[in-house]
């Protein structure tokens, strides 16, 4: 069965073509500036990238290209679309109605809309691919995969906010979590790994990139994650400040004269790393940067990496122990050294780094030492693997 995996964007959609059999990546590509000229990046399995610059208007037209790129004779990778059994979305925010995947109905797109002023810029761009492939392929399956949903298992303890009652019960303000998607696949790949009991484990994933989050996996279900309402609460990531003390959103409308709008864009899109730095969001030049002497930008991983291990602590205490601790993501995949300084913070668990290990990158291995108390492993997060098996289970 190939199972294609749709992600997205306002402007962007991204996807993967996967023998669900195999779990070969048979494509993968983006489709990129939707709605002002249109360009595709197409990769056949084992052949060069394909540009294609196209116009297209909406995502329907991106669909399209995206269809005849994957039959078309010079490079496509199957002979018609009848080889695509079904299709998973990635659907940002499934709010409480959804605790896992589903196929998608018209009771399922009216439950998805109902939640969209809790993911204003991502669920009604998810329900515009929706809509498209159901325009162009009637008849073929399409699954919704939410990232909120593994996170849906968390007791009431954990999502409930310090706010007057009515808040959570009219407007459904709590935690949600998001990358729940990710830290579903990676804890489930972790139990293997560290030889742990599903059933009878404590696991702590970081999934580290330029959106960050941390989550406390308990016996196979999420119990709490950094991220809140939105995908702005918790670690000071690429551009988002994380956690701050919520009287500085009037305190910076009043010193800046800006409007509510103009600081909650400064608190997304100029803080966490960017803004302490004022370098980039990339830790790839932070980490240049720091090792020319720049004291700003050592000081934005310093604080990143300060903050991920105060949630690791906070969360070993919520779970009472802890087992293992991954970390995924591009950056949590590929910075031994930001790892080595999280770490750091963490031996009165008993955790003792291999830093040899330590050194290598994106693979799948245990980095701690064979005496360590706890486990500590690199897992590479795969979301369209985990849609794609979400979607196979379902049709």
């Amino acid at each position: 069965m190939n199972v294609l995996v749709i992600n997205c964007g306002s402007s962007s959609l991204k996807y993967q073509l996967i023998d669900s059999e195999t779990e070969k990546v048979l494509a993968v590509g983006l489709c990129e500036r939707i709605g002002i000229d249109g360009r595709l990046n197409h990769t056949p399995a084992g052949k060069e990238k394909v540009v294609i610059n196209e116009t297209m208007a909406d995502h329907n037209d991106a669909i399209r290209m995206v269809l005849d790129a994957l039959i078309s004779k010079d490079h496509g990778v199957i002979q018609s679309l009848d080889e695509i059994d079904a299709i998973g979305h990635r659907v940002v925010h499934g709010g409480e109605k959804f605790a896992s995947s589903v196929l998608i109905n018209d009771e399922v797109i009216k439950a998805i809309e109902e939640c969209n002023p809790l993911a204003p810029l991502h669920n009604p761009a998810n329900l515009i691919g929706i809509a498209a492939c159901q325009k162009i392929m009637p008849g073929v399956p399409n699954v919704a995969v939410f990232d909120t949903a593994f996170h849906q298992t968390m007791p009431k303890v954990a999502y409930m906010y310090g706010l007057p009652y009515e808040c959570y019960e009219k407007y459904q303000v709590r935690r949600y979590g998001f990358h729940g998607t990710s830290h579903s696949f990676v804890s489930k790949q972790a139990y293997p790994l560290m030889d742990l009991d599903p059933e009878n484990s404590k696991v702590i994933v970081c999934h580290l990139g330029n959106g960050a989050s941390v989550s406390a996996v308990k016996n196979g279900k999420s119990i709490d994650t950094s991220m809140g309402l939105t995908p702005l609460e918790g670690l000071v990531m690429g551009t988002r400040s994380g956690d701050i003390d919520p009287a500085i959103v009037e305190y910076l409308a009043n010193v800046y004269d800006c409007s509510l709008e103009e600081v909650m864009n400064k608190l997304n899109h100029e803080s966490g790393v960017y803004g302490i730095s004022g370098v980039s969001s990339d830790f790839r030049d932070l980490m240049n940067e720091a090792d020319k002497g720049n004291e700003r930008a050592k000081l934005a991983v310093d604080v990143f990496g300060y903050r991920v291990a105060k949630y690791i602590g906070s969360y070993a205490a919520a779970m009472n122990g802890v087992d293992g601790i991954v970390f995924t993501a591009g950056l949590g995949e590929n910075n031994g050294p930001v790892r080595a300084y999280i770490c750091s913070f963490l031996t009165f668990l008993g955790l003792e780094l291999d830093e040899e290990k330590n050194q290598l990158r994106g693979e799948e291995m245990i980095i701690s030492t064979a005496d360590s108390k706890v486990k500590v492993a690199v897992i590479p997060t795969n979301e369209e693997l985990a849609i794609a098996r979400e979607t196979l289970a379902l049709v």
